[in-house]
């Protein structure tokens, strides 16, 4: 077997790779027309409504200039709104509509489903440990990441 099948980050991309074609095909199937990255907007903006953009993109990892175009993308969908911040004129804050809700509700239960199927090949005790490593590696990493967690 070559070396780089042995390196961490090759096996996390590779991982990475499956999930999304995993998550891409179930959502497909189901009939949502839903990304990875949307479905962490929702799911967000279901415990927390009103986030300014720059606190959302650090809940779910990813870039202001990334999440600016996905919530465009959203808007323009009728899945999110945004309004001017009556805090702060220069900031608006992001809410999830009644159609990002309902499709919210639509897509758990297949996200929660096609979860088995990424890490089809564990069994559950290890599926426990590997999910409790991943998660140890990715806090200790975070400070890392060119768009880091902020909760």
């Amino acid at each position: 077997m070559a070396e780089i099948q042995h390196i961490p980050g090759h096996l996390i991309r590779r991982l990475n790779q499956i999930a999304v074609a995993v998550f891409t095909d179930h959502v497909a199937e189901a009939g949502l027309e839903l990304t990875p990255v949307q479905f962490a907007v929702l799911s967000t903006l279901s415990e927390t409504q009103g986030l300014g953009q720059a606190a959302l993109a650090g809940a779910v990892a990813h870039d202001k200039v990334t999440i600016g175009g996905v919530l465009d993308r959203m808007e323009q969908k009728g899945l999110v709104s945004r309004r001017i911040s009556p805090r702060d004129r220069r900031a608006r804050e992001i809410s999830l509509t009644p159609e990002g809700a309902a499709l919210l509700a639509r897509a758990k239960p297949v996200i929660h489903a096609l979860q088995e199927d990424i890490l089809a090949g564990l069994d559950p005790a290890e599926r426990e440990t590997f999910l409790a490593l991943l998660q140890k590696a990715t806090e200790a990493g975070n400070a890392l990441s060119r768009a880091p967690l902020k909760l």
